[in-house]
C-alpha cells in the first residue's frame, strides 16, 4: 500500500468520523462543559476536563460512524447523505466497524483514568451511543433517544468531578435532553421528504404539522430548567445574561424554521451552537468573576 493510498484511507475515515464538520462536536461539548463548570464551581480538575472533552470528541465520532453503518441502506437515497463514505462505497461496512471499535476503545482507555463511578457510567453511555442509530426504524422519537445518549456527558461530568450525581445534575440532564430533541428535530426537518419516501421515522414527521409549536414549548421549558439550575446553584447575573442570549437565539431559530425551508431549518440547527456557547460563557464569567 503506497503513501497516497494510505492518505486516501485516512481521509475517508476522517470524513466517516465527521471531523470535517466540527459543529456536531461543539453542540455536544457545550453541555458537558456546563456540567463540568457547575460541578466544580468553575474550577474543573485538569485531568477530568481533558478526559471529558476528548471523550466527547471520540464518542461523537463513534456515533457518526455507527450511524452511517446503520443507515448504509438508506443514505444512498437521501440527497444530504448520499456522498457519505459508506453510502458512496469509499469505506466498507467492515472497515467502519473497525473504526467504531478503535474510537470506543480509545475513549474507554481515557475513562479508565477517572473514578470507578465514571467508568461504570461509561458503559451506559457507550450502549446508548451505539444503539441510537437503530431507533429510527422502530420509533418516531429517535431525536429524543439522541438526547438521552449524548446528554449523558452531563451525569458523567458530575461523577468524574465530584464522585456524585446530585439532583441538579439530573435537572441539567433533562434540559440537555430536551435541547437535543429540539435541535435534532430541526435537523430532521431537512430530511423529512426523503425520510417519508424510504420509511425512516423522526420527530419531524411525528410532530407535523405542529413541529414549530411543539419545539417552541420545549424551548420555553429548556430555558425554564436552565433558570432553575441557576437558582439552585445561586448563580449570578452573568449566567442569566447568557440564558437571556440563548432565549433570543431560540426566537431566531423559530423565525428560521417558520416556513419549513430546508436550508433555513439547517441554519436553525447550526445556530444551536451559539445557544450552547451563550450559556457556557455566562457560566464562565459568573464563576470567573466572583
Amino acid at each position: 500500500m503506497n503513501v497516497n493510498t494510505i492518505k486516501d484511507r485516512l481521509w475517508q475515515y476522517w470524513l466517516l468520523c465527521r471531523f470535517d464538520k466540527p459543529i456536531g462536536i461543539l453542540i455536544l461539548l457545550w453541555p458537558a462543559l456546563w456540567a463540568l463548570w457547575i460541578a466544580s464551581h468553575g474550577q474543573p480538575n485538569l485531568l477530568v476536563f481533558v478526559v471529558i472533552c476528548a471523550g466527547v470528541v471520540l464518542m461523537r465520532a463513534a456515533g457518526c460512524v455507527i450511524n452511517d453503518y446503520a443507515d448504509r441502506d438508506f443514505d444512498p437515497y437521501v440527497e444530504r447523505t448520499k456522498q457519505r463514505p459508506i453510502a458512496a462505497g469509499k469505506v466498507s461496512p467492515k472497515e467502519a466497524l473497525v473504526v467504531f471499535m478503535v474510537l470506543c476503545l480509545t475513549a474507554f482507555g481515557l475513562v479508565l483514568l477517572l473514578n470507578i463511578k465514571t467508568i461504570l457510567l461509561s458503559f451506559i453511555a457507550a450502549f446508548l451511543a451505539a444503539s441510537y442509530p437503530f431507533m429510527k426504524r422502530y420509533t418516531h422519537l429517535p431525536q429524543a433517544y439522541l438526547g438521552i445518549a449524548f446528554g449523558f456527558a452531563v451525569p458523567m461530568a458530575f461523577a468524574a468531578q465530584t464522585n456524585t450525581i446530585p439532583p441538579v445534575a439530573w435537572l441539567l440532564y433533562l434540559a440537555v435532553m430536551l435541547w437535543a430533541l429540539v435541535y435534532d428535530t430541526m435537523y430532521a426537518m431537512v430530511d423529512k421528504d426523503d425520510d417519508l419516501k424510504i420509511g425512516v421515522k423522526s420527530t419531524a414527521i411525528l410532530f407535523s404539522p405542529y413541529e414549530r409549536e411543539i419545539m417552541a414549548v420545549l424551548q420555553i421549558i429548556i430555558l425554564g430548567l436552565l433558570i432553575w439550575v441557576g437558582q439552585i446553584e445561586r448563580l449570578g447575573g452573568f449566567y442569566y445574561a447568557g440564558v437571556g442570549v440563548a432565549a433570543v437565539l431560540s426566537v431566531y431559530q423559530q423565525k428560521l424554521i417558520f416556513h419549513r425551508n430546508k436550508a433555513d431549518c439547517f441554519k436553525a440547527f447550526l445556530n444551536s451552537n451559539w445557544f450552547g456557547m451563550a450559556v457556557f460563557i455566562g457560566l464562565l464569567l459568573d464563576y470567573g468573576l466572583r
